[in-house]
């Protein structure tokens, strides 16, 4: 092996293996035929659009074009770097994203182990659905359900506090900033909760139902089965998902938060609310900086992806990552 190694030509056990990769590939040429379409849709719209971020480098002008624009390095870098807005769009940034991360991440697993445990099916699917559903309302419409739930005139949240008699005057909810944190992160749980729970849920399906028999023989309690079976079972998928998050740490909102916060409180709720996607639309492409807005947005993505290598890093180190 090692001399036909030497001399250029694979080895036998190699040849075989080449071989076989195309021979399932021709068996499957209708399966893989269904993934050209995805393919083609990642490219036009994920890699193509790459050229772009040539602008971060430019003093980039509409009319002369990427081709004519001059070129100035770093300029737009530094620039976002010593804006007196720096330190505090990674803070609203972390603090979100982290908050996101630390309470929705578990949220749905908690609501697939919940959910396993229902043995009545007709109730099950009515929690499913019931749970699935808002991830299809588009933000707008979840916006203007929680602004109208907290607004001050007639707003059911006012109202029921104070029938309880826990507060004797309607607060202005959406104009206070400590409480815009809350408001928000509660708006995403409630949202995706009951998607982000399906495939959890499956990978549960797919757990050997003989370990929960062995198990209850042995006395172990519903609770002991969860911690000792179903969630190391799961392990796998929570990782998986669990790295793609953190390479995402950094895309703390852009609907959730431009919709919560319209132009009577915008100004009030900035301190907490301006993230570095709303910072890109709002400085960067409202006020037509292109170039700024790409620096910023290039940034983004390179600490994301250094985040990713990071957590793929730990999860290969004490279990199994991505790659």
């Amino acid at each position: 092996m090692e001399l036909n190694r030497a001399l250029g030509r694979p080895a036998d056990a190699e040849r075989r293996r080449a071989g076989s990769v195309w021979q399932r590939l021709r068996s499957q040429w209708a399966i893989q035929l269904m993934i050209i379409p995805g393919i083609a849709l990642i490219f036009v719209f994920s890699y193509i659009p790459m050229y772009g971020v040539l602008m971060a480098f430019q003093d980039y002008n509409l009319f002369k074009g990427m081709a004519h624009s001059p070129w100035v390095g770093f300029k737009h870098f530094r620039m976002f770097f010593h804006s007196p807005d720096f330190w505090l769009i990674m803070r609203n940034t972390l603090v979100v994203s982290l908050l996101k991360l630390l309470i929705g991440f578990p949220a749905p697993i908690v609501l697939a182990l919940m959910l396993n445990e229902i043995t009545k099916q007709a109730f099950k699917r009515i929690i499913q659905t019931i749970s699935y559903l808002p991830h299809f309302i588009s933000w707008v419409v979840v916006s203007g359900f929680v602004i109208s739930m907290l607004s001050m005139d007639n707003g059911s949240i006012n109202i029921a506090l104070q029938k309880l008699g826990l507060i004797h005057e309607p607060i202005n909810w959406m104009s206070i900033p400590d409480y815009f944190w809350t408001i928000l992160i509660a708006s995403n749980i409630w949202k995706d909760i009951g998607f982000a729970s399906i495939v959890y849920l499956a990978a549960i399906a797919g757990i050997d139902p003989h370990l929960y028999e062995a198990a209850a023989m042995d006395g172990a309690s519903r609770s002991r089965q969860i911690v000792s079976i179903t969630l190391p079972s799961i392990l796998p998928v929570v990782t998986i998902f669990f790295i793609l998050a953190v390479g995402n740490l950094l895309n703390a909102g852009f609907e959730d938060i431009l919709m919560l916060t319209n132009n009577g409180n915008n100004a009030i709720l900035r301190d907490v609310s301006d993230v570095l996607d709303t910072y890109v639309y709002r400085v960067g492409i409202q006020t037509q900086r292109y170039s700024y807005a790409a620096a910023v947005g290039l940034f983004k993505s390179i600490l994301n992806i250094g985040l990713l290598l990071l957590a793929n890093g730990f999860a290969r180190r004490y279990g199994k990552g991505l790659w």
